[in-house]
């Protein structure tokens, strides 16, 4: 996993028991999954209107704070479900080489 990503994840870990009060991440946690669900949703709202946006001569850049904000909310669910994040990455790379539609032809077997 990239050394961003593993220490995000470590810092999600870190702050999950954290005081809310104190931590944004430790607010979610505490507010209980369908708010962070709710903030995975906004995000990648917000990704498909900033490419689109992209898309028609727009901020690019925009696209890539969006998607950050995306992947760092999808990290604080996985981080709630007790997921690793390197259970991904592993299924990321378990599919590299791997033709998509071969891929998922394969899951409905």
């Amino acid at each position: 996993m990239s050394d961003v990503l593993q220490q995000l994840a470590t810092t999600l870990a870190q702050r999950r028991h954290a005081a809310p009060e104190e931590s944004y991440v430790a607010s979610l946690h505490h507010k209980g999954l369908n708010k962070i669900l709710e903030k995975v949703g906004e995000e990648a709202t917000e990704v498909i209107i900033a490419a689109k946006d992209a898309a028609a001569g727009g901020d690019r850049n925009a696209v890539v704070g969006e998607v950050a904000d995306l992947w760092f909310h999808s990290m604080v669910m996985l981080s709630h479900l007790e997921i690793d994040v390197e259970d991904v990455m592993q299924c990321l790379s378990d599919r590299s080489g791997i033709s998509g539609l071969e891929e998922k032809a394969s899951r409905s077997n």
